[in-house]
């Protein structure tokens, strides 16, 4: 397995194909709502190779100049359990840690909560989302 700070095109592509398949194909998410406004050619995003095909991807991107936005942590179905979810997100705060964020920020499904919570983020219950797709609350870690 090899973990890339995705930074070209080709790299970030790998980022998209992971979502793509594992949440677009599953829950019938559309491309306009898989993409956003923080899918842009300057988002940095964690892609997890196995030999030549991305299975696991994480994005990262400035919410001001302490915080950091984790998010679309995804693994393909068939690499889950094998610890690839905690990989890039480990990654993607080392990153972070380095560009100057002192806290990570994500929004975790209700049903991830406790694999976030064992990384040490904190959940917030009075910040639920509630989205066409899933239910989410706010998490946070100070990042050290």
């Amino acid at each position: 397995m090899q973990i890339i700070r995705a930074t070209k095109t080709a790299e970030q592509a790998g980022a998209y194909y992971v979502r793509i398949q594992a949440m677009a194909r599953k829950h019938q998410i559309t491309l306009y709502a898989e993409f956003d406004e923080h899918d842009t050619p300057e988002t940095k995003y964690i892609v997890v190779v196995d030999d030549y095909l991305p299975v696991a991807t994480c994005r990262l991107y400035a919410i001001d100049n302490e915080r950091v936005m984790l998010g679309w942590i995804v693994v393909l179905p068939e690499y889950r359990h094998q610890g690839l979810g905690t990989l890039v997100v480990q990654e993607a705060e080392k990153w972070a840690e380095e560009l100057g964020y002192r806290t990570s920020v994500l929004e975790s499904r209700d049903n991830k909560i406790h694999f976030y919570e064992t990384m040490g983020y904190v959940a917030d219950y009075s910040q639920k989302i509630v989205g066409e797709t899933f239910t989410c609350y706010k998490m946070e870690k100070q990042l050290k």
